[in-house]
């Protein structure tokens, strides 16, 4: 399952959550997390102005604030490993995604 998203996207296969994030002038990065190990999950859908996002929360660690920048348009800064910005066209996959994350860690 893949979800693909503003400079990155997410894979699960049903075990691991794998983050693909690559922002401009630097190298590929990846955050791999298992499902079972995630405590929570928060998604806000894009719209036709602002992208949305999916954050996984873990254990002994607060979400990522969302920013108040106007350009942000209320996402987790880039820098947050456990989230994706998403585009509006993506809603529905990452929807399906988090529904699957939850499902996984039962």
């Amino acid at each position: 399952m893949d979800v693909k998203g503003v400079q990155g996207s997410i894979n699960f296969d049903g075990e691991w959550i794998t983050i693909t994030k690559k922002q401009i002038g630097q190298q590929e990065r990846q955050f791999r997390v298992r499902a079972v190990d995630i405590t929570g999950t928060r998604l806000k859908p894009g719209t036709r102005l602002f992208h949305g996002y999916v954050q996984f929360v873990l254990p002994g660690s607060a979400p990522a604030t969302e920013s108040k920048a106007l350009l942000a348009g209320g996402r987790p800064p880039q820098s947050d490993p456990h989230s994706l910005s998403i585009p509006r066209s993506s809603t529905d996959a990452a929807e399906k995604l988090v529904a699957a994350v939850e499902q996984a860690r039962g």
